[in-house]
């Protein structure tokens, strides 16, 4: 019989209680840095991947207990980017543990890993990472750019600023956010049918700079100047981040055309839907394509087809002029960026043979419009459609379900 030495127990004994949401989370942030170690995701991915979710002691240490379980080469260093710099001895012994049950497992990790004990002690105590989170681009051009990091660099621990590709800063707030309020602060942004990705830090502050630049007089840009020594220092100046063309890889040679058709698809991406038009911006189209439907005329179903085809063509023309479609460019390429920091390669690609699709030169006159664009116009007309079919419906069943005498009832 094996014994137990005095002073020790099981791991999970050791560790404190998770929430039934929070283990979930954590089992699945697991599944993604598997499958991402697999794939051989660079270093700096990987870390932006799980740093996002550290801060609460409970979670981080389940974390290395769960990271210390999957045996690759990667792991030692994941850990030791994520923590290797903590100064708080629970975290550090953790971390240790973590590795070592790695070196049981036949992993390889280097002596010098990890800093030595004296200069991590010289650390101010907690103090953890600066991070950067921004959102998709909406398609009114709005965007969120969040700056996480310690309170004694900002006086708060998140830096929450809304900007715009057309108006600058829009709104710009700074927020202490405590540890058990932490998973409410991102689920906020969920219920708002906002997704956010972690992103280089001194790319966020490009963003930031750029908003700043639209417009010098906008509301929030105060507080942001305030905080821009500070930010430059901490998270890098703005040139310290590559181009946005310079960010994505080059599309496969003769992949162009087929991408863009592709990009059909990207339409009805859970991303974008804020970027179909609005009512209002519909409506005429829609009028006009419930004539060609019930137009008197015999027409045959491709003739009828044809129709259909012009005029989703002049819906595209008129919703997307094209002194507007370099601004839609720079959106889609933002859109490849973030799908690309989602770990969604495929689509990010489609995204940006889409965008590419729509430089100027780029179609030729009888290429015809954006499959994109048309594959925007033609969902929005079709909800439209959907939408006013219900009204009628419901308009009918009210009328006769009304009682006889009621005045709205219409008569002959």
């Amino acid at each position: 019989m094996i014994r137990k030495k005095k002073g020790t127990g099981t791991e999970a004994a050791a560790l404190p209680r998770l929430a039934a949401d929070a283990a979930a989370a954590l089992q699945d942030l697991a599944a993604r840095v598997a499958a991402a170690l697999e794939e051989g995701r660079d270093p700096e991915a990987l870390k932006r991947m799980a740093a996002e979710t550290t801060g609460d002691l409970a979670w981080d240490l389940h974390l290395m207990a769960v990271l210390g379980r999957l045996a690759h080469p990667g792991t030692p260093g994941l850990l030791a980017a994520l923590f290797g710099a903590e100064a708080d001895k629970v975290r550090r012994k953790a971390l240790k543990r973590a590795l070592h049950l790695l070196k049981t497992k036949g992993v390889p990790v280097p002596e010098d890993l990890l800093p030595r004990e004296e200069a991590v002690s010289q650390r101010t105590p907690g103090r953890g990472p600066v991070l950067a989170h921004i959102s998709q681009i909406l398609g009114n051009g709005d965007r969120y750019v969040i700056l996480e990091g310690p309170k004694e660099v900002l006086g708060g621990n998140f830096l929450v600023s809304l900007v715009s590709d057309i108006e600058g800063f829009k709104e710009c707030h700074l927020l202490s956010v405590k540890p058990r309020e932490r998973r409410e602060f991102w689920d906020h942004f969920k219920e708002g049918l906002v997704e956010l990705a972690p992103a280089p830090p001194a790319y966020a502050v490009r963003l930031l700079e750029e908003a700043e630049a639209l417009k010098p007089d906008a509301e929030g840009v105060n507080r942001y100047r305030s905080l821009r020594p500070k930010i430059w220092q901490e998270w890098g100046r703005p040139e310290d981040a590559a181009d946005l063309e310079a960010l994505l890889p080059p599309l496969p040679p003769g992949e162009q055309s087929r991408l863009a058709d592709q990009s059909r698809e990207l339409a009805f991406n859970p991303l974008l839907p804020t970027w179909l038009p609005g009512p209002e911006e519909i409506a005429p189209w829609v009028e006009k394509l419930r004539e060609v439907q019930e137009s008197p005329l015999v027409l045959t179903d491709q003739q009828r087809q044809a129709r259909v085809n012009d005029l989703v063509d002049e819906a595209v023309s008129g919703l997307y002029p094209p002194e507007t479609r370099d601004l839609w460019r720079r959106r889609l390429l933002d859109t490849a960026y973030f799908l690309d920091l989602k770990g969604l390669g495929a689509e990010a690609r489609v995204a940006q043979a889409a965008a590419q699709d729509l430089a100027a030169g780029a179609r030729g006159p009888l290429a015809g419009e954006s499959p994109f664009l048309k594959a925007l116009v033609w969902e929005t007309l079709t909800l439209a459609q959907q939408g006013l079919e219900k009204d009628r419906e419901e308009a009918q069943s009210s009328l006769l379900l009304g009682s006889p005498t009621d005045p709205r009832l219409i008569r002959r």
